[in-house]
């Protein structure tokens, strides 16, 4: 389901804090702010089907930047989407980067046609590669290959990845599927700064035999995906586990959106992947397709949303220190860092955590806060 992969970078974060060594509670030695603000933020698709797609808390002076792009002359990934969400008051930062596409036949003459490098409907030309070695040649080189000092200082073989995803499995009796998953830190430096990053990915591959004339070859479709890193100044990457950990737990998929992103894969190929020149053509297009989902997509979109929610909980309330409130303005549980014995909800979607008795966030505002019970 190349529909969520970039929700799933986000989603996974908790894995990282078995490399870091962060853990529930206060960081000792570390300095904790008295009051957190997070507000609401809704990404709308204006390229594709205006529709809003996705949505997630983040700190209230923190921003966002990137967002979603149609690419229609790929079929099985007609959109990409990268971001970051970061302190424009420091160098935290989390980010999410465009999932990759790739192909690869053992047919000789199918790949002197399209040979490595070139694209073959809409997926780049090229033999797999593990996981560990994709972050290393793919994201890494292209990412951060420009900034001076680049030192890789852990590279890892991550199994639990895939297998938390339940990625790699889509053969279903046609054809082989596997999986990889990978982490990769690194240091550098960037306009002087020394900093420290790690990155996960991992890498989904599917095999399936083509019968011609001379017999049979093997064509793969393999994807780079669920890849995102955090990043901060050297020796301080951690101070912001917690708030990272409240953008993923928060992070939400609309299913409408999902609904029309399902549905142009459907249309591209009924369409012989026609690719679709302007965006004035891929809005009437988009216009046209339903919002409606079947049974068996909306029942495979809820089981993976609660795959998420199970990893999600599971890593992040042990491991980072997540409590959950009751937010009386939305009706529903929220997620928001631990260490913080009171907190506060509005009806904008915004949300307040302080460990100062004495703080009252009705004092000198002029919208109306309510305090949150702990479940």
């Amino acid at each position: 389901m190349k529909t969520l992969r970039f929700v799933f970078s986000v989603i996974l974060f908790a894995y990282p804090c078995f490399s870091c060594g962060h853990t529930s509670g206060t960081t000792p030695g570390i300095d904790q702010p008295k009051v957190i603000r997070f507000l609401k933020y809704k990404y709308i698709d204006q390229q594709g089907t205006g529709l809003e797609a996705f949505s997630f808390l983040m700190p209230s002076d923190w921003a966002f930047e990137g967002g979603m792009t149609w690419i229609l002359d790929n079929p099985v990934m007609p959109s990409v989407t990268a971001f970051r969400v970061f302190n424009p008051k420091g160098k935290d930062e989390f980010e999410v980067f465009e999932n990759q596409s790739y192909f690869w036949t053992s047919n000789l003459q199918l790949l002197g046609m399209f040979p490595p490098g070139t694209k073959y409907f809409g997926s780049v030309v090229k033999k797999p590669l593990t996981a560990q070695k994709a972050l290393r040649n793919i994201i890494l080189t292209g990412q951060r290959g420009q900034y001076t000092d680049l030192k890789v200082l852990k590279d890892e073989d991550l199994p639990r990845l895939p297998q938390a995803l339940n990625a790699g499995k889509q053969a279903q009796g046609y054809g082989t599927s596997g999986a990889s998953g990978a982490n990769l830190r690194v240091s550098y430096t960037k306009n002087g700064v020394p900093m420290e990053e790690e990155f996960y990915a991992v890498v989904e591959q599917f095999t399936f035999p083509v019968r011609g004339m001379f017999g049979t070859t093997y064509n793969t479709m393999w994807f780079v995906d669920y890849i995102f890193s955090f990043k901060g100044e050297k020796g301080e990457v951690e101070n912001s586990a917690r708030i990272f950990q409240t953008i993923i737990s928060s992070f939400k998929l609309n299913p409408k959106w999902y609904a029309r992103y399902s549905n142009v894969i459907e249309y591209l190929a009924q369409q012989q992947i026609r690719q679709i020149q302007s965006v004035g053509e891929l809005s009437r297009m988009l216009s046209r397709v339903s919002d409606q989902i079947s049974d068996e997509k909306m029942q495979q979109f809820e089981a993976r949303g609660e795959v998420y929610d199970k990893v999600s909980q599971k890593f992040s309330d042990n491991t980072l220190g997540i409590d959950r409130y009751y937010d009386p303005h939305e009706g529903r549980e929220v997620e928001l860092p631990a260490g913080y014995n009171h907190a506060w909800s509005n009806n904008n979607g915004e949300y307040i955590v302080s460990d100062n008795p004495n703080f009252n966030p009705n004092v000198g505002s002029g919208l109306q806060w309510e305090p949150m019970e702990r479940k």
